[in-house]
């Protein structure tokens, strides 16, 4: 009987303790922030916590078009965070970028959190501002979904910002009605999701004071772009580049408002808006086509003498920027496109016409000995011009001027062909999908067991820099600071380090822009 009655009471004991469980698995997919409560979902066989959509501003339409983020309105009951918002109204910019959500809107201003179930203390929070040139991408992209990151220990944020001719057109007329400046109004979307991040994380178990930002291409240009921006100041810890940085003359430098004003108050006239009422009355669509004929990246950042002071470079050089740790890096085939085709006949002829001076100084920094050796340093040429020179350039002045550590790294392995990427190449983009574990979301790509391996390293590396300022840990090849020997981080098969084999390539550059510079 005693037997009987214990097996009674553990059982009602048990079945008591799962529904408690059930009850806090419940609960914890609700929380409040300060607009109002949301309620998730679980992923990853439910050991990630989802939270999609939550807007961290006002929608930017109507007399709102144009101006700074505004607060959100607060709401009643539970927002639904268990699906994606709309993604910010773009054109067709990049054939591989994929969107799960309702569809474009320039009501678009939402983020994601995604949290482990089971955690400890305050988490490290790794806050990811995607590419796309400043013109086009999203949150909801596949490539950079919440699945796996956070189980590694950190919460991850996704956001959405203003793109293109809404998030950067910059006027005169603008500037007028919001106290002399205008334009940058993505960035300031940024500004706005990381005080959100500020204010409502450690409802979701996170650290507000130990936040780390992200990005890749536009996303890495607006980390480094971020770091010198006054109203950042204070709303991250740590930072990350991959692929971008906002400190040379060549991809999306920074224009003062003075210059870009006028043509972009000359391209208002042209498509017959007379006034901000006017423009702001121009449907959606309408806006759109016209900017698509200037061009993709024709409205980017500005310094506006606001949110930008000065330009990014003279912020590192006076030692004014952010002083956080940071990783940066970027890819070995960033610039395959300029390969393709390329003979020795071809490079040595273009280096003649480019360099007449320095033609036989610029072939033994990019040779052409052979066809194969032509198409190796046109693809460096091409990666040197359009990411690779700019990257190096922020690495090496914050290193100076920022005190604090950087860690250098440089992706290597080539990636195998995909849908949108044929060749076998560690392309511009490539490192997303290694670094949020979400390799199998690339279509048609036929992973092999070094490409998983490797993407579970640099997640490792990534969320061990986002926890303590250091990529190091356990059973990881070690990462050294670049420092003394210029050591860069080789992400292959295996993972090397070794002294940098390309600084003359880069002081190159920096030489031809500085006496670009001083003609002008």
């Amino acid at each position: 009987m005693f037997r009987i009655t214990h097996i009674l009471q553990v059982a009602t004991i048990a079945t008591a303790a799962l529904a408690c469980s059930t009850i806090a698995s419940a609960d914890s997919l609700t929380v409040k922030t300060e607009d109002g409560k949301v309620h998730g979902k679980t992923l990853h066989d439910g050991t990630v916590r989802a939270f999609q959509g939550i807007p961290y501003a006002a929608p930017p339409v109507g007399p709102l078009r144009w101006k700074p983020p505004q607060p959100a309105a607060a709401w009643k009951g539970d927002f639904d965070a268990t699906h994606y918002g709309h993604h910010c109204s773009q054109g067709v910019v990049f054939e591989d970028m994929v969107f799960p959500d309702p569809g474009p809107s320039e009501d678009c201003l939402s983020l994601n959190v995604y949290t482990p179930v089971k955690s400890k203390g305050k988490l490290p929070v790794m806050f990811w501002i995607h590419g796309g040139g400043y013109a086009g991408g999203g949150s909801s992209e596949p490539r950079h979904n919440g699945d796996f990151m956070p189980t590694k220990g950190v919460i991850l944020v996704t956001i959405n910002y203003r793109l293109g001719v809404f998030g950067f057109l910059a006027l005169p007329e603008l500037a007028a009605e919001q106290g002399g400046s205008s334009g940058n109004y993505g960035l300031m979307d940024m500004v706005a999701a990381l005080t959100w991040v500020k204010k409502n994380i450690s409802n979701f178990g996170g650290d507000p004071n130990n936040v780390t930002i992200f990005g890749e291409s536009a996303g890495s240009f607006a980390v480094s772009t971020l770091m010198a921006a006054p109203p950042a100041r204070g709303l991250f810890a740590k930072a990350i580049g991959e692929s971008g940085g906002a400190l040379s003359s060549g991809t999306l430098s920074l224009q003062p408002l003075s210059e870009v004003g006028p043509k972009d108050a000359a391209w208002v006239k042209e498509i017959g808006a007379n006034s901000l009422d006017e423009l702001r009355a121009i449907p959606t669509d309408k806006i759109l086509a016209e900017a698509a004929k200037k061009g993709v990246v024709r409205f980017a950042p500005v310094i506006d003498g606001a949110f930008l002071k000065e330009s990014v470079i003279d912020t590192y050089l006076a030692g004014n920027q952010a002083h956080v740790p940071l990783i940066a890096g970027f890819n070995r085939d960033e610039g395959f496109s300029l390969g393709q085709g390329m003979t020795a006949e071809k490079w040595k002829a273009m280096a003649a016409e480019r360099y007449p001076d320095q033609t036989e100084a610029f072939l033994k920094l990019y040779p052409a000995n052979t066809d194969a050796e032509a198409v190796r340093s046109a693809t460096d040429f091409g990666g040197d011009a359009f990411i690779a020179y700019g990257t190096w350039k922020w690495m090496e002045i914050h290193r100076k001027t920022g005190a604090s550590p950087v860690y250098r790294y440089k992706l290597d392995l080539a990636a195998p062909p995909s849908k949108y990427h044929k060749g076998e190449y560690a392309f511009h983009s490539d490192d997303i999908e290694y670094i949020f574990g979400t390799i199998d979301t690339r279509p048609e790509a036929v992973w092999r067991d070094e490409d998983r391996k490797l993407s579970d390293q640099m997640m490792t590396y990534w969320t061990n820099f986002a926890k303590t300022g250091d990529p190091n840990g356990s059973g990881l090849p070690t990462w050294p600071k670049y420092g003394d020997g210029d050591p860069v981080l080789h992400l292959d098969n295996p993972i090397t380090s070794r002294p940098d084999e390309n600084r003359a390539r880069y002081e190159f550059w920096m030489d031809a822009e500085k006496k670009k510079s001083d003609k002008q």
